[in-house]
């Protein structure tokens, strides 16, 4: 479940339309080096989650900014190959409401980035930990934090997440018994009448 060829050629074109646009040299040299960050984001261990998530049956996804982008890819992973209900929420809004539900062992992953918005991320997994929530989060933090393939250019950072995510819920599924290039009862094709 890597990020293929194909897609890596898309993410490049707009990533190197947008620092083209913005006539950024740091941008143009981080969409560069794209290819060598997805190799070092597929290396990296994630087993940590892969263990403490093998058996659970919901979870909060979270992310802020970029971030946020890979948390919504990561929840629709999650459900799709390993059958977790996974809520995806941005850091800024999941306090109105979706909170109430964490309780002590709550499973929550948490997609810290490298740019503005990591100090609301770092504050909302505190937070989650003081209400007793297992939590995981990227980039570091306190407690249980998986690492991360880091670009000059947060979006570019964004793109190895997900890419890191993509092999550990490949190893999730498999540990839970799912195949997770044939998911039950989803079709890849959509009809309508």
């Amino acid at each position: 479940m890597q990020i293929s060829a194909k897609t890596d050629y898309a993410v490049r074109a707009l990533l190197s339309l947008a620092a083209a646009w913005k006539a950024d040299a740091g941008m143009q040299s981080a969409v560069a080096d794209l290819p060598a960050l997805l190799q070092r984001a597929w290396e990296l261990d994630w087993s940590r989650a892969t263990e403490h998530l093998h058996k659970v049956g919901s979870m909060f996804v979270i992310g802020r900014g970029p971030g946020y982008a890979v948390a919504l890819e990561a929840a629709l992973k999650l459900k799709e190959t390993c059958g977790i209900h996974a809520e995806a929420f941005s850091a800024a809004e999941v306090r109105h409401g979706p909170m109430a539900v964490v309780r002590r062992d709550f499973p929550v992953l948490c997609f810290t980035q490298n740019d503005g918005s990591s100090a609301s991320v770092h504050d909302l997994a505190r937070e989650f930990r003081e209400r007793g929530a297992k939590v995981l989060e990227i980039l570091g933090g306190e407690g249980d934090a998986l690492p991360a393939a880091i670009s000059s250019y947060p979006p570019c950072t964004a793109v190895g997440l997900i890419q890191s995510l993509y092999r550990m819920a490949n190893a999730l599924a498999v540990k839970r018994g799912c195949d997770p290039d044939k998911p039950p009862d989803l079709s890849k094709v959509t009809e309508t009448l």
